[in-house]
């Protein structure tokens, strides 16, 4: 298909941006009045942010490890806490089990 069948092209732009691995992309924007170039461009080669400083690149975003439900309550209790609380839970289900053996 040529223009005639799609239109005129819009006027385009190549911005260029870096990552700390110092990966360079540059995609295309339109051009106009309203319409600016984001800050940070996701880098396709390593996934890093990429910034419009090729001196500076932003630094890489530090993810948190998935944290368990057990970890969350080891950060709220002390080890007395949770050796007092399993205690406790032993106790109740030795005294069901008892129950259910009668």
């Amino acid at each position: 298909m040529g223009e005639t069948e799609r239109g005129e092209a819009a006027p385009r732009v190549k911005v260029s941006y870096w990552c700390a691995n110092g990966h360079e992309t540059a995609p295309s924007f339109s051009v106009g009045e309203d319409v600016e170039a984001p800050v940070h461009w996701d880098c396709p080669q390593c996934g890093y942010p990429a910034g419009m400083d090729p001196v500076n690149p932003p630094s890489p975003v530090r993810n948190e490890p998935y944290k368990t439900h057990l970890a969350y309550v080891k950060e709220r209790r002390s080890e007395e806490d949770g050796a007092a609380l399993l205690a406790e839970a032993l106790e109740a289900l030795h005294t069901r089990r008892g129950r259910v053996a009668s």
